[in-house]
C-alpha cells in the first residue's frame, strides 16, 4: 500500500441535462493523464469512485448511476472554425474501464458555459449580454455541436425559468445543435450510413431471446429502437419495472451486443462488454396515459410517442441526450419504427414521453442519392455548476 500523498486537480462538478460531471481543462490535468491511455483512465476512475465492486461510488465524485459517472476533459480548440475540444469519458461503475466510444448529449449543455467561465474561449466571442454562439468539437465522434449559451453582465446565466423533464429545479436555457450527426468518424464499420444494414427496418435476429423487427440507426449515438409490444411492454414502464428484473437486464444486453454486430460497431459479440456506452437499447409505443417518476401525469395527447431507453446496462431515468438527437433523426425518416409509432409521415420534430416527463427534439432529414441524411437536430437543454474548486486522488494512481 502506498503513502504517496494526494493530488490537487482543479475541477468543476456540473450538471448538465439530466446528468452530472466533474469538468476538467486540460492543461489541469497531470501531465501523464493529458494524452489518451491507462493514466488518464486510472486518474479519471479514481476521481469518479471506480472501479466499485460495492457499486456505490462511495469513495469518488460519482453518484453510481449511469447518468453520473461521467467525466469532462476540455481545451481550447486547435480545429480550424471551432471555439472548444470536448472529450467525454463514462466512466463504467464497477468495472475497470472507462468508455470512449460516444458523446454525452447532456452534458454537452454544459460544455460552453464551462469553456466560457473557464477562460477557454476568445473574449471576442462572448458578449457582455446576450447570447455567446460557441462551435463545439465533440472529440470522441468528429462531430460539431453549436451551443447557445446565454450571458448576463458579462457572466454565463445560470437561472432561468427553463423547465427540463428529469430535473427538479429550472435554470437558464442553453440551445443545442447538432451538426450532421448521423454516422460518427469513429465508427468505420458503419460504412458512414446512416442506417449502417441499408434499411429503415430491419429484422434482428438475437439467438435464445428472439427476433425482432427493429431500426438501427447511427445518428447522435448508435441506437437499436424496437417496438415495446415485441418486447412484452407497454412503452409507460419507469426504471423499477425493467431495472429490478435481472433477466430483463440481460436480454437487453444480449440484443445490444447482437445488435452492434449488425451495425459493425464490434466484429465479436464479447467486444460488446468493453463498449458498453455504445449502441444503445431502446423501445417505442403509440402514445398512452402514464405517470411519471415524479408523479405528474402524463397524457397521451401531451406526446407523439412513447420512448424508453437503456444506459450502461440499466433503464434511463429520462432520456440520454445524444439518444434524444437518435429519436428525433428517426422520427423524422418516413418508416422508422420511431416515426411509425409517432403516427408515420413526415416529421419536422417529436415530443416523446420517457420515464421522468416529456422532451421535444427537431431535426431535418432529406434523402439524397437513395441515403437517409440529417443535417442538424435540436433540442434545449441547461446547465448549472455544483461546485467548484479541487479534487484528491492519491498520487499512487499515476504511479502505475
Amino acid at each position: 500500500m502506498s503513502d504517496l500523498p494526494q493530488i490537487r486537480i482543479p475541477a468543476t462538478y456540473i450538471r448538465g441535462g439530466t446528468s452530472k460531471g466533474v469538468f476538467f481543462r486540460l492543461q489541469d490535468l497531470p501531465e501523464p493523464a493529458r494524452q489518451p491511455g491507462r493514466a488518464r483512465d486510472r486518474l479519471l476512475q479514481r476521481v469518479i469512485g471506480s472501479p466499485d465492486p460495492y457499486g456505490k461510488q462511495i469513495d469518488g465524485m460519482g453518484g453510481a448511476t449511469s447518468s453520473t459517472s461521467k467525466t469532462v476533459i476540455l481545451a481550447a480548440s486547435t480545429r480550424p472554425g471551432h471555439d472548444v475540444d470536448y472529450l467525454f469519458g463514462q466512466v463504467a461503475i464497477d468495472r475497470d474501464f472507462v468508455d470512449w466510444s460516444g458523446n454525452c448529449g447532456n452534458l454537452s449543455a454544459a460544455v460552453g458555459p464551462f469553456a466560457i467561465a473557464s477562460g477557454l474561449v476568445s473574449a471576442d466571442k462572448v458578449p457582455r449580454d446576450g447570447v455567446a454562439v460557441l462551435r463545439i468539437w465533440q472529440a470522441n465522434i468528429g462531430k460539431t455541436i453549436i451551443a447557445h449559451v446565454p450571458m448576463r453582465a458579462g457572466e454565463v446565466q445560470e437561472t432561468g425559468d427553463f423547465e427540463l423533464d428529469g430535473v427538479t429545479f429550472p435554470a437558464a436555457e442553453v440551445p443545442l445543435e447538432f451538426l450532421d450527426p448521423a454516422a460518427d468518424e469513429q465508427d468505420e464499420g458503419a460504412g458512414g450510413a446512416m442506417f449502417p444494414t441499408g434499411k429503415v427496418v430491419d429484422t434482428l435476429e438475437v439467438p435464445g431471446v428472439g427476433s425482432f423487427p427493429a431500426t438501427m440507426i447511427n445518428a447522435g449515438i448508435p441506437t437499436i429502437f424496437l417496438n415495446a409490444s415485441d418486447l412484452g411492454y407497454r412503452g409507460t414502464e419507469l426504471q423499477d419495472a425493467i431495472n429490478s428484473d435481472p433477466a430483463a437486464l440481460a436480454r437487453f444486453e444480449t440484443i445490444r451486443a447482437h445488435g452492434a454486430m449488425r451495425m459493425g460497431l464490434i466484429r465479436d459479440l464479447a467486444e460488446a462488454a468493453t463498449r458498453q456506452h455504445t449502441p444503445k437499447v431502446a423501445f417505442v409505443a403509440p402514445p398512452a396515459d402514464y405517470v411519471a417518476s415524479s408523479g405528474k401525469h402524463v397524457a397521451a395527447g401531451d406526446v407523439d410517442l412513447l420512448v424508453r431507453a437503456m444506459s450502461m446496462g440499466k433503464l434511463h431515468h429520462a432520456m440520454m441526450g445524444t439518444a434524444a438527437v437518435s429519436i428525433g433523426a428517426a422520427a423524422a425518416v418516413p418508416g422508422t419504427l420511431v416515426n411509425l409509432a409517432a403516427g408515420g409521415g413526415e416529421r419536422s420534430s417529436v415530443r416523446f414521453g420517457h420515464p421522468s416527463g416529456t422532451l421535444r427534439v427537431g431535426a431535418e432529414a432529406a434523402l439524397r442519392d437513395g441515403q437517409w441524411t440529417v443535417t442538424k437536430a435540436v433540442m434545449s437543454r441547461s446547465a448549472r455548476v455544483l461546485m467548484e474548486g479541487f479534487v484528491r486522488v492519491p498520487g499512487e494512481v499515476l504511479g502505475a
